[in-house]
């Protein structure tokens, strides 16, 4: 039975979330669906002493799953429920550090995911050759449709876009000429969590021109308030262009519609979101700096660049082959670290090792 007093503390916390940090509902949704795990296996024991349950909560997660489907939580569940509930303690430690003294910080950092869950599938993205491939198919100008999916694969890897956002922009939020979209829900992208940002394009010249050349066609036929990935009016083997605002759940419309295209073109599909990862790997891997690597991740709309580190600096196996191997011939330039230096690093907390490493990579960047 879950204790009155953990439930009410979940509630302020996502409260908090939606309060301060303006989360949409259905993010605030998939935080309560995480927490619950929480609340389950604590039970009637309150929050602030749940240290000391057996079996511990990695234990619980690895049996135990909320959504009747049968098996473990998938691996990136089981991470995502892990990381939540770790962000949910750090926050009612600062929030009510009385009540939680006898919680450490110790105890949440040991939180980890069960040693039992399977590794996540490897980091899979659309790769520049893909994007290509498709750029280039002999796709007939009179179906409109097919064209219109054509560009808009050129158009989710260039921008790393997100499918909501894509299929809601109107065609007077692009500036092919300054490669700028702006994202901004106040001209009704549907962003995440309600974010606005001007993003800008890769500039790839043999993709632009692809994408410039729908452009062009659709600003010679509707006005700009129409979205620039537009719905298409089919009528007795005829197509039109519609001026007509979306309907709800278009990401899942621009995932249908890659669908057919990968099946035209002969290729494996690769959902719209492995596009913005290939858009952030492609970014990643021609980053020289830290400010380029600072660009990519504010491109992304992230708030912290540990958010971009995290998901999308994962690199094509051969890519980080070569770049291991470039290391070895850098070794012997390596200053021999002071041990005053190696033994302050060596005692610094996981939490400060990632904000002191970006640090040095800044002042290596000067």
């Amino acid at each position: 039975m879950i204790n009155r007093t953990n439930y009410l503390i979940a509630k302020e916390y996502l409260k908090y979330l939606d309060d301060v940090h303006q989360l949409d509902r259905r993010s605030i949704e998939r935080y309560w669906f995480y927490l619950k795990y929480l609340l389950l296996w604590a039970d009637e024991t309150l929050l602030s002493e749940v240290a000391a349950i057996r079996p511990t909560f990695a234990t619980f997660l690895s049996t135990t799953r909320r959504d009747g489907d049968e098996g473990t939580l998938a691996p990136t569940t089981l991470k995502k429920v892990v990381q939540t509930v770790k962000r949910f303690f750090t926050w009612v430690k600062l929030t009510y550090p009385r009540e939680y003294r006898n919680l450490s910080t110790a105890w949440i950092d040991t939180l980890r995911p069960p040693r039992s869950a399977q590794p996540a599938p490897e980091h899979t993205f659309i790769s520049l050759d893909e994007v290509q491939q498709l750029a280039v198919l002999q796709v007939d100008r009179t179906d409109l449709s097919l064209w219109r999916d054509q560009v808009g694969a050129v158009m989710l890897f260039l921008s790393g876009m997100r499918a909501g956002a894509f299929g809601t922009l109107p065609i007077s939020a692009v500036d092919l000429s300054t490669r700028t979209i702006k994202q901004w829900p106040s001209l009704g992208v549907e962003t995440k969590n309600g974010k606005a940002a001007t993003t800008y394009l890769l500039d790839i010249p043999e993709l632009l021109v692809v994408v410039k050349e729908w452009d062009t066609f659709i600003r010679s036929q509707l006005p700009t308030t129409a979205t620039w990935y537009t719905p298409i009016i089919s009528q007795w083997g005829d197509q039109t262009l519609s001026p007509d605002a979306p309907g709800k759940n278009r990401n899942l419309a621009v995932s249908k519609r890659m669908r057919k295209l990968f099946e035209f073109a002969g290729l494996p599909y690769k959902s719209p979101h492995k596009f913005r990862h290939g858009h952030a790997v492609y970014a990643l891997q021609h980053a020289k700096t830290m400010a380029d690597y600072k660009a990519v991740s504010m491109n992304l709309m992230h708030e912290d660049i540990r958010v971009t580190d995290g998901i999308y600096a994962p690199l094509a196996g051969n890519d980080i082959q070569q770049r291991i191997a470039g290391l070895t011939n850098q070794a012997a330039t390596v200053p021999q670290a002071n041990d005053n230096l190696t033994s302050l690093i060596q005692n610094l907390p996981k939490e400060q090792l990632a904000a002191a490493l970006i640090t040095i990579a800044q002042q290596m960047s000067k």
